[in-house]
């Protein structure tokens, strides 16, 4: 259950283009950060995508990418020329395949390595989907769960919505502040759209394409409304002088100044922590990227974690080696020297006393974010590759010390934790040979 958002150029503060995103999966689901560069490739090459393999294009583009371990697709990602995209599952009234095509994480990468702009790459998705469709099974240890997709797109120039059901598909350009979560939200008024969708006309009425198609029943349960609305209002409160840190404070929310973790049924919450109940079983959030897009300059800012009110986000760019060396890539199984995991020794902590261990970090993440925003300030004085590098470092060792102060203090929850809640992250920890 994730939420992606943009802010176009009348809604930044600079003029810029900022696209902000949540992938919440699965609570051993790690998240891979990873960096491919351009590649070129013989005629007649194909690429293995998660189920099936596709005829691979001439060359790519260089792509970073947050990607769940196990797939070859990525949950949202931006490459050199700027692209960004990020995908939400939507549950439609079309059938789903089971057996086959390509997930919405896959026509993420593939629509970031085939394309330069927003639009480009919704042409790249519409015509995957038309010569190869979206399906197979995107859960991790829940191998039951199926969606169709949408999809945020931006650019330095332009950002634009596409929602899918089955072989069908809506898109518009987006003006303003935008956000999507896991429900068709298009209506009327889409800008582009398949060839035959007139077919679904209602005597002589447009279409109205979330009518149409929403399946209502497992929308609702996803309680994608209720996350939309709150990120449009945070937007919309701040538009004209929307900027990154706006952006992430949208993305660690929990939408309440007192929270815990193990008070709520629905997936309602921005930053999403996962526990037991159909409604939140996919519902951590694994990893964030925020994408500051001006034209000739591109920073993505990225948490390569879970848990965004825990994380902090590192800047990147498409130079150098681009991303430094922050170990191997994660699986389902802890490992300390992958960055992922590393953090998780923190976060799963927090979850524990999510109250007191907050307040006993909050001011540090926020200076240690402004450290970061400043040491970013200073890239055009620098090597990118040593300003990210540097905060990498920094974050590690802020991360660390956390763990360490953690530790030592044990647990003091005011109120006992809700059984099924401690019941679910004891036995995550446990799948995950993760022993705190």
């Amino acid at each position: 259950m994730c939420d992606t958002f943009a802010a176009t150029t009348s809604a930044t503060h600079d003029g810029s283009i900022i696209l902000g995103k949540n992938s919440n999966r699965e609570a051993n689901e790690a998240q891979a950060l990873e960096y491919h560069p351009a590649r070129e490739y013989p005629a007649g090459t194909r690429t293995k995508c998660t189920y099936i393999d596709i005829p691979q294009v001439a060359a790519t583009q260089p792509v970073l990418l947050c990607r769940p371990f196990w797939m070859w697709g990525a949950e949202m990602g931006v490459n050199a020329a700027g692209l960004a995209i990020g995908n939400e599952a939507v549950w439609t009234r079309m059938p789903l395949n089971r057996k086959g095509g390509l997930t919405g994480m896959d026509l993420v990468r593939l629509a970031l390595e085939r394309a330069r702009t927003a639009e480009a790459g919704i042409d790249v998705i519409v015509g995957l989907l038309h010569d190869f469709g979206q399906g197979g099974f995107c859960g991790y240890q829940d191998r039951r769960m199926i969606y169709h997709n949408s999809f945020m797109l931006a650019d330095p120039r332009s950002a634009w919505v596409l929602e899918t059901a089955g072989p069908y598909w809506a898109a518009k350009q987006v003006q303003g502040i935008y956000a999507i979560s896991n429900g068709l939200t298009l209506g009327q008024d889409f800008d582009r759209g398949h060839p035959d969708l007139s077919d679904f006309g209602n005597g002589g009425k447009p279409l109205h394409f979330t009518r149409r198609f929403s399946n209502r029943l497992v929308t609702f349960f996803s309680a994608s409304r209720a996350r939309r609305s709150f990120v449009q209002s945070q937007l919309a409160s701040m538009e004209g002088h929307i900027d990154v840190h706006h952006a992430m404070t949208v993305l660690q929310a929990h939408g309440a100044a007192s929270y815990r973790p193990d008070s709520h049924w629905l997936g309602d919450r921005i930053c999403a922590h996962a526990t037991s109940g159909l409604t939140r079983k996919i519902a951590q959030t694994t990893g964030s990227l925020v994408a500051h897009l001006k034209p000739g300059h591109v920073t993505v800012w990225v948490t390569g974690t879970a848990a965004p009110c825990t994380a902090i986000f590192k800047p990147v760019w498409f130079d150098g080696e681009v991303l430094p060396d922050i170990g191997p890539a994660p699986a389902g199984h802890f490992d300390p020297s992958s960055l992922w995991w590393f953090h998780e020794q923190f976060h799963r902590r927090v979850l524990m006393d999510f109250e007191a261990a907050s307040a006993g970090f909050r001011e540090g993440q926020k200076a240690l974010q402004a450290n970061l925003a400043a040491l970013a300030d200073t890239v055009s004085e620098r090597r990118p590759t040593d300003v990210t590098a540097e905060a990498f470092r920094l974050s590690r060792e802020w991360t660390a010390r956390q763990i360490e102060r953690l530790s030592s203090q044990g647990t003091s929850a005011k109120r006992p934790l809700r059984r099924s809640y401690r019941r679910y992250w004891d036995r995550q920890n446990r799948l995950a040979g993760l022993h705190l």
